[in-house]
């Protein structure tokens, strides 16, 4: 039998939903290479915006929101890089990067869950 616990199940979710971050990142720097703008963590935090929209929209059970919604989508959306980078970004000079960088994220983060509401709601 599977450890139903809420933690087993954050925590499982969360594993698989780090290494999906991960590989998530390293084909998109192999496909586009490193710019200047953190394109990777944008694409993920959008990604994984508009798929807990999905989940947390289509009335799942609260198993379901623990393991997807919290694990997997939790680990592979980042907000800690997207803060890092943003303020990288200021402090090397970039400051358009990083105002774009901010707004990016949370306009189509959350354009992404209204999507996801459309669709679903």
């Amino acid at each position: 039998m599977i450890p139903t616990e809420p933690a087993y199940l954050v925590g499982t979710g969360g594993a698989i939903g780090a290494v999906c971050r991960y590989l998530a990142g390293s084909l998109l720097t192999q496909r586009i290479g490193s710019p200047p703008f953190p394109v990777a963590t944008l694409v993920v935090n959008v990604v994984g915006s508009f798929a807990l929209g999905l989940l947390l929209f289509s009335g799942v059970s609260d198993e379901t929101v623990l393991f997807f919604g919290i694990g997997a989508c939790g680990a592979f959306t980042t907000y800690s890089s997207f803060s890092v980078q943003t303020v990288r970004l200021w402090e090397g000079g970039r400051r358009g990067y990083a105002v774009a960088n901010a707004v990016g994220n949370f306009l189509l983060s959350a354009g992404a869950v209204g999507l996801a509401w459309l669709l679903v709601g």
